[in-house]
Order: C-alpha cells, then sequence, then structure tokens
C-alpha cells in the first residue's frame, strides 16, 4: 500500500493536497461521488489546519479491509489544541467566524473519523473512506 507524507503550511498547499487525493482515489477506482465526499472531508479538515493549527502535516495512505481499498488519510498540527471536542464535534459550534460546518460535517462524509487533541499541543485527525461506501 503506499503512504505519503504532505506538508501544509500555505493555502497553494491545499490545492496540491486535493489534487494528490482526487490522484489516489481515482487509481483505486473510488466512484466520483465517495471521491467529492472524501475531497470535501479533507479540505475542511486540512483548512482547519491551516487556520487554527499554523499549518501540520498530512499523511496519504491506500489501506484495505476484507479486499476493499479505501484512502486513510491524517492531520496532525502543533496548534493550540481542542479544548472541549464534544462541543467542538457540535453543528454550529465555531471558534472562528464560520458556519461551524466543520469537524460534523467531515465526519458525515467519510467512513470512520477520530479526533485527538491535547491543549497546547496539537490535534490529530484521522478519516477513512472506502472504495464502495461502506
Amino acid at each position: 500500500m503506499s503512504k505519503e507524507k504532505i506538508s501544509i503550511q500555505k493555502e497553494q498547499d491545499v490545492v496540491l493536497f486535493r489534487n494528490r487525493i482526487k490522484e489516489v482515489a481515482t487509481k483505486i477506482g473510488m466512484s466520483l461521488v465517495n471521491q467529492t465526499k472524501l475531497i470535501t472531508a479533507a479540505s475542511e479538515l486540512v483548512r482547519n489546519m491551516l487556520r487554527y493549527g499554523g499549518g501540520g502535516i498530512t499523511h496519504l495512505e491506500v489501506i484495505s479491509r476484507n479486499s476493499i481499498p479505501g484512502v486513510r488519510l491524517i492531520f496532525q498540527d502543533e496548534g493550540p489544541g481542542i479544548e472541549d471536542i464534544p462541543l467542538a464535534m457540535k453543528d454550529g459550534f465555531s471558534t472562528g467566524k464560520s458556519l461551524g460546518l466543520g469537524l460534523p460535517g467531515a465526519k458525515r462524509l467519510v467512513n470512520d473519523f477520530s479526533i485527538k487533541s491535547e491543549v497546547g499541543k496539537g490535534t490529530t485527525v484521522t478519516i477513512i473512506r472506502w472504495k464502495n461506501g461502506l
């Protein structure tokens, strides 16, 4: 399985990252609908990483479960962290001037979603989208 590490430090990195996700998702035969969901979730998370975490590192990996391929993305930053994850996961919650659809919206678009955060140390979000959407 392929695995890549991509640094996200500026807005231009987001475009390159999105394009790379599309390439990988296309290569494993993911449908356009599932690609769109994955890329939309990834865009939201990577923008959060830039906005709140000051940038960070992403990991892009093709994985397999029961011979079904999928894409796992990990977003790691060393920002201020999230004080209250359950609150941050509620629709409408935002610490910025946004609609607050970020984390809960991203979670709805993927098959697996996990978030770990430590105040003062940073946040790691992991998402998986399977080729067949299951």
